[in-house]
């Protein structure tokens, strides 16, 4: 583990304005976040916030919002944002180094949209690269030392297999020593075991477990009658 908890930390705010007004930004501020396994889920709604969370968390440990690796630096020039500002963590004994020296930090940052333009920027995605491929060369090639590891939706570009890949390179990452925080909508991703699942919405964050969570009820009820859904969307 490289982080054990992570709070906002601001002196006054205004609790209507974004993003303290997002339910999971108030108990960042009230409670913080705890992390108590080595790969934690955030599950939830689109709107829910959790893409808000996670790009925070990745800026408040010196990753550049637009994505990338520790040793980039910034190159959309646009900052932190206003949460990314005031995050803090408690550092578990091995991470006091990192949060500690700057230099010292390893990780990387993957957000669906901008994941290929972050690879190609550090000279790493090849031509004729699939945006699904880019993703998997990322995990192959970025995600190996002992860090913080964000990831905003990846499922978004990769196939069944793929993302069972994905969870195969993510087991042998945290084996390693790294720790991986992600914002997901894949039933098929929060199924690795051992991971912490954090449900995202109206209540702010709460652990569930795989079996709970609302998406998982979703899929399974839709793959046994797709009926049941679509006759309330289509006409």
């Amino acid at each position: 583990m490289i982080i054990e908890r992570a709070y906002a930390h601001v002196a006054a705010h205004d609790e209507d304005a974004w993003p303290w007004s997002v339910p999971c930004v108030r108990l960042l501020l009230e409670e913080g976040l705890r992390f108590t396994a080595p790969v934690t889920f955030l599950v939830g709604e689109n709107g829910s916030g959790k893409s808000t969370l996670v790009e925070a968390l990745a800026e408040g440990f010196g990753l550049d919002s637009w994505g990338g690796s520790h040793d980039w630096r910034y190159a959309t020039d646009r900052g932190k944002s206003v949460l990314g500002e005031r995050i803090r963590f408690d550092a578990a004994p091995r991470g006091r180094r990192m949060l500690g020296s700057r230099a010292a930090r390893k990780g990387f940052f993957l957000r669906a949209e901008t994941a290929l333009d972050a690879l190609d920027r550090e000279g790493f995605a090849p031509d004729g690269m699939s945006h699904g491929e880019g993703f998997l060369a990322a995990f192959r090639g970025k995600f190996l030392e002992p860090g913080l590891y964000v990831m905003d939706e990846p499922e978004a570009a990769l196939s069944f297999t793929s993302c069972l890949e994905l969870l195969g390179h993510l087991d042998q990452l945290v084996k390693r020593g790294g720790q991986v925080v992600c914002a997901t909508h894949s039933p098929l991703l929060t199924a690795l075991p051992g991971a912490d699942i954090v449900e995202v919405g109206e209540h702010g964050l709460r652990r569930v477990e795989w079996r709970e969570l609302e998406l998982v009820d979703h899929w399974r009820r839709y793959l046994a009658d797709p009926r049941a859904y679509l006759r309330h969307v289509l006409e």
